[in-house]
């Protein structure tokens, strides 16, 4: 059972317009296709309008209407946000990476081009999300500054870098659960939580318990989506997840499933969700969106 059904809020009817908005900015902020270097160009906009389910910026939508802040002012976190996760899962399916050949049902970019346009795409869309934030007209000096240290935080070595960097030392090793869990924090839970921690960057009225409630929300969501990943990842078919199944377990890779099994995967993907809808409790209904999105990230099959 989930503790807010997926019918249960309007949230659901807002998603298709938040998913359009993000998307009319980006690409705004991306070059046109056919602007010299254009096969780079074309190359970062196939990264970037690979069919995601933007995740990531309706997190930031949705914390800015528990937060009643003016979507005009969250629309180039969101945007930013949605470039560095595409930058990120290019560099992951990379032959020294990952070495995957499909992504959300389609040819990986290197697979799609070649190997060296594909890292200079994603080395170009991580700047491109900065320059998204610091030329954005809706946010204040201040304001500009605080994302842009939050979100270079969540995707630097001591964020979402540093737990791919885990990952690979990590495969063929057991882990213990809170070495796990610092690895997931990282790798996937740092730019989740940058996601939510975005908007509240935008409240200054935010302050104290409030805040830490969020946070808590933030980490909590991040580690649970990742652990539905490797649950997917094990149990999801490749033409539903949109990648090759049990490519975690070919490459002996360290996930919760491969190291407690899955029912204590599901058990604690479950906590985790429950905690976070804890942490939500302070902000009552205003915080119904976020809690859709987090019993959506729990029961994905994608």
């Amino acid at each position: 059972m989930t503790r807010l059904d997926l019918e249960d809020t309007n949230f659901s009817m807002r998603i298709p317009d938040y998913v359009s908005r993000v998307e009319r900015y980006m690409d705004a902020a991306l070059p046109a296709q056919n602007m010299a270097p254009d096969r780079l160009h074309s190359a970062m906009r196939y990264a970037a309008f690979s069919g995601g389910k933007r995740i990531r910026p309706l997190l930031v939508y949705a914390t800015g209407e528990c937060l009643d802040i003016d979507p005009d002012r969250l629309d180039m976190p969101a945007t930013a946000i949605e470039f560095i996760h595409a930058f990120s899962l290019v560099h992951d399916d990379l032959p020294a990476m990952d070495d995957d050949d499909l992504r959300r049902g389609r040819p990986t970019v290197h697979r799609q081009y070649d190997e060296a346009t594909a890292i200079l795409a994603a080395d170009a869309l991580q700047p491109l999300a900065f320059e998204v934030i610091a030329t954005a007209d809706q946010l204040t000096d201040s304001e500009s500054r605080q994302l842009i240290a939050l979100i270079a935080h969540a995707c630097g070595s001591l964020g979402m870098t540093g737990g791919q960097a885990i990952d690979l030392e990590s495969e063929g090793r057991a882990l213990s659960v809170g070495e796990l869990a610092t690895m997931h924090g990282l790798k996937t839970g740092a730019l989740i939580s940058a996601s939510v921690m975005s908007a509240c960057c935008l409240a200054p009225n935010l302050q104290g318990s409030s805040f830490d409630a969020m946070e808590r929300f933030s980490r909590k969501i991040g580690l649970a989506f990742q652990i539905r990943d490797d649950i997917l990842d094990v149990e999801g078919e490749t033409d539903v997840i949109g990648k090759p199944s049990g490519s975690d377990e070919a490459l002996n890779k360290a996930t919760w499933p491969a190291l407690f099994g899955m029912d204590k995967s599901k058990r604690r993907c479950r906590e985790l969700y429950e905690s976070a809808s804890d942490s939500l409790d302070a902000f009552g209904e205003a915080a119904d969106s976020l809690r859709f999105l987090a019993t959506l990230i729990v029961n994905r099959v994608q």
